[in-house]
């Protein structure tokens, strides 16, 4: 299942039922977990950990230094969960020092040719990045989030769970969860209600992250009481607590 052209650390772990291809470089203080497919070209340096039935295709570069001048060589790593999807010409770096140490990516996403991952970005599950999307340093995308191809998304912003960025936005600020956004720079849109609706959303509750959404941005009303009247509604509507959630956590602001 390892290509004899592979070259491989004598300190990386390598579960079961691993393939790796032809010229690949598993480099020092790497662990795959078992039934992992990597293709042939690959580097993927350390420290790094990567869980189960992950695929990564050829020429992706996973786990290289943080491109950030203020990385002086200290231990930082990568974290990457179950059964994502890594294509080909992907590039995933590893945290920082000041940054938190750890760039971490959950199950089962869906990171498509070019895509680029910054250090110490934090991805959930699920997620969706088509080609050439770009995450700077520190951001985070919540789960079952959908970055269009060749979004970029700038340091410190945060894209809420089920939100959507369509193909070139260019994003400076926090999108919250369940809002479509677009442009140069974005600007919201409207909710996802697609993506919603093939999540098995019930109807009534997309009505209500309707009317969420027209509370936060066509209501007229200042950020603070929008989220008041967000919060009673979501006493009887648990799906808005995300959003309340992700309103309280924001620090870049929110895109609106």
């Amino acid at each position: 299942m390892i290509h004899p052209t592979a070259i491989i650390d004598a300190s990386a772990r390598i579960g079961e039922n691993v393939s790796i291809g032809a010229y690949s470089v598993i480099s020092a203080d790497v662990e795959i977990g078992p039934n992992c497919k990597i293709g042939p070209h690959v580097v993927i340096d350390g420290p790094t950990r990567l869980g189960a039935n992950n695929t990564i295709y050829q020429f992706a570069s996973v786990g290289g230094d943080p491109q950030d001048k203020k990385f002086h060589g200290e231990r930082v790593t990568l974290e990457i969960g179950d059964g994502n999807m890594i294509r080909e010409f992907v590039t995933i770096n590893r945290g920082t020092g000041d940054g938190g140490g750890v760039t971490r990516i959950g199950d089962n996403n869906w990171i498509m040719a070019y895509v680029h991952i910054a250090h110490d970005c934090i991805i959930g599950n699920n997620t969706i990045m088509a080609n050439c999307a770009s995450l700077a340093g520190h951001c985070r995308v919540d789960d079952w989030a959908i970055l269009g191809g060749f979004s970029l998304i700038h340091q410190f912003c945060q894209i809420g769970a089920h939100a959507f960025t369509s193909m070139g936005s260019s994003i400076n600020r926090d999108v919250p969860p369940y809002v479509t956004v677009a442009g140069t720079f974005a600007e919201p849109k409207g909710i996802n209600s697609e993506g919603l609706r093939r999540r098995g959303f019930a109807s009534d509750k997309v009505m209500a992250i309707k009317r969420a959404f027209k509370t936060l941005y066509h209501s007229g009303l200042p950020l603070a009481e929008a989220r008041a009247q967000i919060a009673e509604q979501s006493s009887d509507i648990d799906e808005l607590k995300l959003l309340v959630e992700f309103i309280d956590r924001s620090e870049r602001s929110l895109l609106r």
